[in-house]
């Protein structure tokens, strides 16, 4: 039998059953967010300003190396009064789903599998782990090596000696947010370029010949994704774009050579 089961089925049946995929994984972040809503006091002090800690692992290393970031007096503010509860909203959510997106991937790889073949469904064996492996390295990358980079650098940065850095708190949850969950998304580099040789839009000759191209389009996302202006921060993040290109090869390769393999055997 070709298919794990007849799917023969009207198309709003098929959104019915997305939509039931979809429900669960949603409320089991929605639950994780309210969870994190409830010790949000926690989440900003230990996890959000953790970067700026002098206990910090990342900043312990620098010290350890001979580039000990200076100590200040981190001053947060609020302009506006919703602003807290609202970000304190957002972070909540955030914090959900980082913490769900296995259970998302799982559901919606269970919403694919029954249409698959079954060489298909051998082929995809794995897939959720590794999604969700890259997804949490790339998230825990962004966290402890590009996010205090950052806010080092911006904190350290003074135009006179007598210009006070103070921060808005907003903007504080928004740099981190969106730096973990843009290098989370872009860790999945691999898999995005191993799902289209699957498909015949690409091959490991054709990525090799695209190296160059590959590289600078690793510094250019590097300057994108990362808001501080200085060098180091940009290539911390373009040095291991340009790695998970050269793994994405690799990957490439190994499928295409798996795929000579077992071919005259479907």
């Amino acid at each position: 039998m070709p298919l794990d089961q007849d799917r023969d089925m009207p198309f709003w049946a098929h959104l019915e059953e997305l939509r039931w995929h979809l429900w669960r994984p949603i409320l089991v972040m929605i639950a994780i967010a309210g969870l994190a809503f409830w010790k949000i006091e926690w989440v900003v002090g230990r996890v959000l300003l953790g970067p700026l800690r002098p206990d910090f692992p990342t900043t312990r290393l620098l010290c350890r190396i001979g580039e000990c970031p200076p100590s200040w007096p981190l001053r947060l503010q609020a302009t506006h009064p919703s602003e807290q509860f609202v970000k304190a909203m957002v972070l909540a959510l955030a914090t959900g789903l980082v913490v769900g997106f296995p259970y998302l991937v799982w559901e919606l790889w269970r919403f694919v599998r029954p249409g698959l073949y079954r060489h298909e469904r051998k082929a995809l064996q794995g897939l959720v782990l590794w999604v969700s492996l890259l997804f949490f390295v790339g998230v825990a990358f962004g966290y402890f090596v590009l996010v205090p980079f950052m806010m080092h650098f911006f904190a350290g940065f003074h135009l006179a000696a007598q210009i006070e850095n103070i921060w808005r708190i907003g903007d504080v949850i928004g740099l981190v947010v969106q730096t973990c969950l843009a290098v989370g998304l872009v860790f999945q580099l691999p898999v995005l370029l191993w799902g289209l040789s699957r498909a015949g839009l690409v091959t490991s000759k054709g990525l090799r010949k695209g190296r160059r191209y590959a590289i600078a389009a690793a510094v250019i996302l590097g300057g994108i994704l990362t808001p501080s202006p200085d060098v180091l921060s940009q290539l911390l993040l373009a040095l291991p774009l340009w790695g998970l290109y050269e793994v994405s090869i690799l990957v490439v390769a190994l499928s295409e050579r798996r795929a000579r393999r077992y071919l005259p055997l479907r």
